[in-house]
């Protein structure tokens, strides 16, 4: 069956990085955009970033453009997000998902998730 593992959240001062990992199984992996979403407490979830099945084309939020990097290893099943100048506002749970979808279609249906990440950003 298909899986989404997260790892690499942690807690970090305003100004620092950490790069997140999600590993897949169950599924052929290029096949599939995939995203990273994020839940503040009290708030929604919202997409992060998406990026396709082979990698080429991404999309960002507005509020993390600069910031943060998708980035996928096909051959590892694996997407990473890469999260530079953190900011108190990006503190979230972050969560790993898999698109119906092989292109970047925010809009578009998400069918598997992850468990997700803590990730707390101090001032």
């Amino acid at each position: 069956q298909v899986q989404l593992v997260e790892s690499g959240g942690g807690l970090v001062q305003a100004g620092g990085s950490l790069r997140l990992s999600c590993a897949a199984s169950g599924y052929t992996f290029d096949n599939k955009a995939m995203a990273w979403f994020r839940q503040a407490p009290g708030k929604e979830r919202d997409v992060v970033a998406v990026i396709n099945g082979g990698g080429k084309n991404t999309y960002y939020v507005d509020s993390v453009k600069g910031r943060f990097t998708i980035s996928r290893d096909n051959a590892k099943k694996a997407v990473y997000l890469q999260m530079d100048s953190l900011k108190p506002e990006d503190t979230a749970v972050y969560y790993c998902a898999r698109s119906a979808h092989y292109d970047v279609y925010v809009a578009g249906r998400w069918d598997y998730w992850g468990q997700g990440t803590q990730v707390t950003v101090s001032s």
